[in-house]
């Protein structure tokens, strides 16, 4: 089969941990916007066709599976915002969104799929990271989904309060479009000071300013 399965799910279930919650987080690459976690139990008997690594979906079907999965699906969507990434690293905010999510889920799961190579410290549910996961794990695939899709609205609703960075479209990742509207129109307050481009356009101007 091509595509994501409940496998994984399936051997914590005979294992005797029948609620198992996908975990992804979307935005660690971007330069403006919260990094974006979503926790996704879904009813082993209801799982929507289609579901698969968000980056394989056009946007149409993204939105259309995750209304979905918000009707038959337990969800969580959580953030860190720019000031946590700045202060606490990308690692560490993508992390620290994950766990809001998983704790965020209406009761606690019996065990996680975590998208990546680490599990979030303070992790007390047992849990088992998945490499590649939303491309594996059918309930990957789904928080994967729900991250991206409230991350993409999320960065249009900016993108109407800060025009010309084009973030309805490249969703504050460094497009070359982006990276020159940095240049001629400045930093917002959705920018991540921390991250190269715009930490060098910041001492640039402060060094004009001087």
């Amino acid at each position: 089969m091509d595509g994501p399965d409940f496998t994984l799910e399936r051997a914590a279930i005979l294992a005797g941990a029948p609620r198992i919650a996908g975990v992804d987080e979307v935005g660690r690459g971007p330069l403006a916007g919260p990094v974006t976690a979503a926790a996704v139990v879904l009813d082993p008997d209801n799982i929507p066709g289609g579901l698969n690594d968000s980056k394989k979906l056009t946007p149409k079907r993204r939105e259309a599976l995750c209304a979905t999965l918000l009707d038959v699906a337990e969800v969580s969507i959580a953030h860190a915002s720019v000031e946590e990434i700045d202060t606490l690293n990308i690692l560490r905010a993508s992390h620290l969104a994950m766990t809001r999510a998983i704790a965020g889920l209406p009761s606690p799961p019996d065990h996680l799929l975590i998208d990546g190579h680490m599990i979030p410290d303070n992790t007390v549910i047992p849990a088992q990271c998945v490499v590649r996961g939303d491309g594996l794990s059918l309930s990957i695939a789904a928080a994967s989904i729900v991250a991206k899709t409230w991350r993409d609205a999320h960065m249009r609703d900016l993108a109407q309060q800060f025009p010309g960075y084009g973030w309805e479209q490249n969703a504050g990742y460094p497009s070359k479009s982006h990276r020159e509207a940095l240049q001629n129109l400045g930093v917002t307050p959705h920018h991540r000071r921390s991250f190269k481009p715009v930490h060098n356009i910041l001492y640039q101007h402060k060094n004009v300013s001087d």
